[in-house]
């Protein structure tokens, strides 16, 4: 054991084992560290297959499917890589590049565009309601009371010359006799007579009234008033008893043989109406039937509060059959004023940023398929659909569905995309 010590307490021996020790040390670090793969590289076989990476972490970068080792989602097609296919000279270097087993499961779709004649569809909702030009007021003509009611509730029909109710007047009966006493004196002032009897038709006194003054040589305090127009009674305003001044409302009767269709277009819409345009319409209460007409006025009023404007439609109604207030369902098929050559182009095809429109063109006579980004211009839209003022071209085949998916491959590559103007500007939004 003494012999052991001597040797430990050797200075020289003591320096090699400690030397000894630091390279073993260092073997067991940086040697094993060296074999190490990382996952997030690519194998050297990757330059001849297809990319995948995660939508969610664009650094990963893989040769074959799988999981993403950062967030176990399924890894998505990137590009195919093959540098041994010379037909990839013909594709637009700003294209992006997808395989087919990609498209599928991006469900890309396209569409060949052309010329076409764009036809705006509209749908406008409204209500029956009663033209203004044929309602009228029946008022009284003298002040007095209202000793008895023809018409006794809101709804009934009254015709015209129809008496309607009967009312008591003590200044009628003064008027009757001022006549009388002026007939007396007609022969030596015949216009008194004459003033007489206009004061009386003021009140709406008939001729034949008059006449029967005159000749029985009574006066009477009641007057009967009869309707001026034929119709239904709309409001009721006054009861048995009441006391009335020249000019009170006793009635409002409305003419429904004629009505107005009156529907809301929103203001957008305004430039593809115009009077006379024809319309379709249906209502709730009569299903199963379409009643047709012509645009007869368009309020030239915005309605602050709803951004709406009244479109009017005449009705003939002899048979009754349509009601006030009834709603309303009105379609309009009205063609964009233009030259009738548009390209239009369904909305699912537009990526819209706000500030720019953009859609993507498939390339032609690409081996590998391919699209580009293109900025386009609107014009109307149509519903479901946009009138293309420029960008597209007639033959164009462009891409209807699915194409965000392929957006957000160029914004994986950092090339020029919806958000992104220019190349190399790849969001780091969600790398870690």
């Amino acid at each position: 054991m003494k012999k052991i010590k001597n040797i430990f307490k050797n200075r020289a021996l003591q320096f090699v084992l400690i030397l000894m020790s630091g390279i073993l040390l260092g073997w067991l670090v940086f040697g094993r560290n060296e074999t190490h793969d990382h996952p997030t590289e690519v194998a050297a076989s990757e330059k001849s297959g297809t990319i995948w990476t995660c939508s969610m972490h664009p650094q990963i970068r893989m040769d074959k499917p799988g999981k993403c080792p950062i967030c176990g989602m399924d890894l998505i097609p990137l590009k195919t890589n093959d540098h041994n296919d010379h037909s990839n000279h013909e594709v637009d270097e700003d294209a992006i590049q997808m395989t087919p087993e990609a498209i599928a499961l991006a469900n890309i779709q396209t569409t060949v565009v052309g010329h076409q004649k764009a036809i705006k569809d509209m749908q406008l909702y409204g209500t029956i309601q009663i033209d203004e030009r044929l309602q009228h007021s029946q008022t009284s003509h003298v002040n007095g009371r209202i000793e008895a009611l023809y018409v006794n509730f809101t709804g009934e029909s009254v015709k015209q010359g129809q008496a309607i109710a009967r009312i008591y007047s003590p200044d009628l009966m003064t008027a009757q006799q001022e006549l009388l006493e002026a007939a007396k004196l007609n022969d030596l002032q015949p216009g008194l007579l004459a003033a007489a009897k206009e004061k009386m038709k003021l009140w709406k006194m008939t001729e034949e009234q008059i006449s029967n003054v005159l000749s029985s040589k009574t006066v009477s305090p009641y007057v009967t008033i009869y309707a001026n127009t034929s119709g239904v009674i709309v409001s009721k305003n006054v009861n048995q008893g009441d006391y009335i001044s020249q000019g009170t409302v006793l009635y409002n009767i409305a003419n429904l043989n004629r009505l107005w269709a009156v529907f809301d277009a929103y203001e957008s819409d305004l430039p593809f109406l115009k009077v006379g345009d024809q319309l379709e319409y249906t209502l709730q209460s009569i299903p199963g039937r379409t009643f047709e007409g012509k645009i007869a006025f368009i309020n030239p009023i915005v309605d602050a509060a709803s951004r709406t404007t009244k479109i009017r439609v005449e009705i003939n109604n002899s048979q009754n059959l349509l009601k006030p207030e009834m709603y309303a369902t009105a379609v309009v098929n009205a063609p964009v004023r233009s030259s009738g050559k548009d390209i239009v182009v369904p909305k699912s095809a537009v990526l819209w940023t706000g500030k720019r429109s953009v859609i993507y063109v498939k390339e032609q006579g690409a081996s590998i398929p391919s699209f580009k980004m293109r900025e386009i211009d609107l014009g109307a839209s149509l519903g479901d659909s946009y009138v293309v003022l420029s960008g597209v071209e007639n033959g164009d085949e462009i891409v209807t569905n699915g194409a965000f998916s392929i957006d957000a491959s160029a914004q994986l590559e950092g090339m020029v995309s919806m958000m992104n103007e220019t190349k190399g500007m790849v969001s780091n939004e969600h790398q870690h």
